[in-house]
């Protein structure tokens, strides 16, 4: 989604699943060349990209999103391989953990943009939906509910007709 500032100048401004795709393809495009650094400026171009209302969804995506490329590269590095099964988890677990500190860091960025840029103030709106939709309008006092509780027997199947002899 496009806006402009107060100056006149285009800025962009991504939805959640916007911000999601345009992490997922630099993570991918950087597990060929190098995965943990490109990892990072994904992170950070995503969190500053995206609309404020959208940043709570953004906090918890990066873990998943370099997982699941990681899994992604090495599944096709693992087709080569005379124990497809064998390569791919040696490659996961080589991959997860030589790449460990920068998906640290990228999560941390992330985190730290977003909290810069309204996070607390979207999880208490989150907060204030939940318990707005938790609050069930009881019945005043004296005032009969619209429905009855369960009868005895409610989940006793009915038996239509008379028995056949």
């Amino acid at each position: 989604m496009r806006g402009t500032d107060h100056a006149g100048r285009v800025r962009l401004r991504l939805t959640a699943r916007g911000a999601v795709a345009l992490l997922l393809v630099l993570t991918l495009l950087g597990q060929i060349f190098s995965p943990g650094p490109v990892f990072v400026v994904g992170c950070v171009a995503a969190a500053l990209l995206v609309q404020p209302r959208d940043l709570l969804p953004l906090v918890v995506t990066p873990p998943l999103v370099f997982f699941a490329t990681a899994a992604f590269v090495e599944f096709f590095r693992s087709l080569r391989a005379a124990s497809m099964l064998q390569a791919l988890g040696l490659g996961l677990f080589t991959s997860l953990s030589s790449a460990a500190p920068w998906l640290f860091a990228g999560s941390a960025v992330v985190l730290a943009i977003a909290w810069w840029r309204g996070l607390p103030q979207n999880v208490r709106e989150l907060r204030q939906d939940l318990a707005a939709r938790a609050e069930v309008p009881r019945p005043r006092q004296g005032e009969e509910t619209a429905f009855d509780p369960e009868p005895e027997g409610y989940f006793e199947p009915r038996v239509y007709g008379e028995a056949r002899d």
